[in-house]
């Protein structure tokens, strides 16, 4: 029985983990393939960097060719991150008919629809489950688990280090910085977090996962995105109070073949699913016409977790190879890409003002509302110590995204506004 050999771009955090459970659980794989599974080549920087897994060092090079030319190399992992190079040594790989499994949501964002048809152009296999939420199988559940149903809605946490900022900020009234820090003294945060705390790695998934479970190419550009940098302490006190948890959500949904995708922090009722997922894990909700409703949660990063997606994905080529189907998995996009206007998204939102206190402001507010046809479900206002101001909190019932921005704007004309302190979208139901 010839063995199956593995080429693997990067041994990080992610790549260590790839090596742990291809060593540890080789009878495994043996039984599900009928052959062994053998690392040939390892791509890194530093060969005589001092790792955390134990490496022979004729298993390492730091020459990308070694692996991307070797015709012993069937199966490429690329775990090493990066966009552009990465790019380039994947469409050599593929052209050097190598199957590949990746990790990289950037590089699967913003090149998937190109390096998924060279790979079915020269018969190969490309997956790419461990880009969306580590070791959680939704990307499979999709394709395979739900590939007779029709997908309405998928809303989730897809970031570990925004989930766990928030929930730190909620349950322990920690400051946003200090959290932030903390994170990346635990290596849930990166050095440069700007990806996470911006909402750019989730919106990257969830283009992603629209694409999928659309089956419409949808781009990054396409997802609205917003970050949690500016969220106060007082947005999630007054949460509370209103029986709400906030979660940065990514939201992909389908209305008659017209799609919206967004990144942003919203107000979940604590009763939701999502609203007590925690920490660094994630979970994504699916709606589907046959199926209802369904929930994927897990781990969303770390090595271990991230690494079982990518050797299932592995175990997926390698099945694939022994059958002799592979390159036939990919399905191109059945619809054309059509992105719903502000006028065709509905939602409820929070906004909270500081308006000059006097008599007539908050049915001069009322009036701006109701003159856009949207009305409040919930309502808090209170004084303010300073400057004769008062403070108001509503929650609107579902409006159209372009009736709120006009709102938004005419709230920001009036004299009266002294500023419009937050405003994010609501999820269901919560309290009062």
């Amino acid at each position: 029985m010839k063995a199956i050999s593995i080429g693997l771009l990067g041994l990080g955090t992610v790549g260590s983990g790839v090596v742990q459970i291809i060593e540890n659980h080789q009878d495994k794989l043996m039984h599900q393939i009928g052959c062994p599974v053998m690392i040939k080549k390892i791509l890194v920087k530093d060969e005589n960097k001092e790792r955390t897994v134990h490496i022979e060092r004729e298993l390492l090079t730091t020459n990308p060719d070694d692996i991307l030319e070797s015709p012993e190399i069937d199966i490429v992992i690329e775990v090493m991150g990066g966009v552009e190079e990465t790019k380039n040594y994947l469409l050599k790989a593929l052209q050097n008919r190598k199957h590949i499994v990746t990790a990289n949501k950037d590089l699967m964002a913003v090149y998937g629809s190109e390096l998924l048809s060279v790979a079915t152009e020269n018969g190969c296999d490309l997956f790419y489950e461990a880009s969306v939420a580590g070791g959680i199988p939704i990307l499979r559940g999709l394709v395979d688990g739900l590939a007779s149903d029709r997908i309405t809605k998928m809303m989730g946490i897809v970031n570990g280090t925004t989930n766990y900022i928030l929930t730190k900020m909620s349950k322990q009234g920690s400051r946003y910085e200090d959290v932030l820090k903390e994170a990346q003294e635990l290596g849930y945060a990166e050095a440069d977090p700007t990806s996470d705390v911006g909402g750019w790695d989730a919106a990257r998934k969830m283009a992603i996962l629209a694409t999928l479970g659309f089956s419409m190419n949808i781009d990054l550009d396409d997802v609205k995105v917003k970050g949690i940098t500016e969220i106060s302490e007082e947005d999630l006190s007054y949460s509370k109070k209103l029986g709400y948890t906030m979660k940065l959500i990514g939201i992909a949904s389908r209305l008659e073949n017209k799609v919206e995708v967004s990144v942003q922090p919203t107000l979940l009722p604590e009763s939701h699913p999502l609203a007590s997922v925690n920490d660094e894990y994630n979970a994504v909700y699916v709606y589907g016409e046959a199926v209802g409703e369904t929930m994927f949660y897990g781990p969303g990063a770390g090595s271990l977790p991230t690494a079982t997606a990518v050797v299932s994905d592995l175990v997926g080529v390698m099945k694939n190879m022994r059958l002799g189907v592979n390159g036939r998995s990919a399905v191109s996009p059945q619809f054309e890409k059509s992105l719903k206007q502000p006028g065709e998204i509905f939602s409820k939102y929070f906004v909270r003002l500081h308006v000059k206190d006097e008599v007539g402001v908050f049915a001069a507010i009322t009036s701006i509302f109701s003159e856009h046809g949207a009305s409040f479900e919930k309502i808090l206002q209170m004084p303010l110590k300073q400057n004769e101001l008062a403070e108001i909190v509503l929650v609107t019932h579902r409006t159209s995204l372009q009736d709120y921005e006009d709102i938004l704007q005419k709230l920001n004309d009036y004299e009266m506004v002294k500023e419009i302190k937050s405003t994010y979208r609501v999820e269901g139901e919560g309290v009062i």
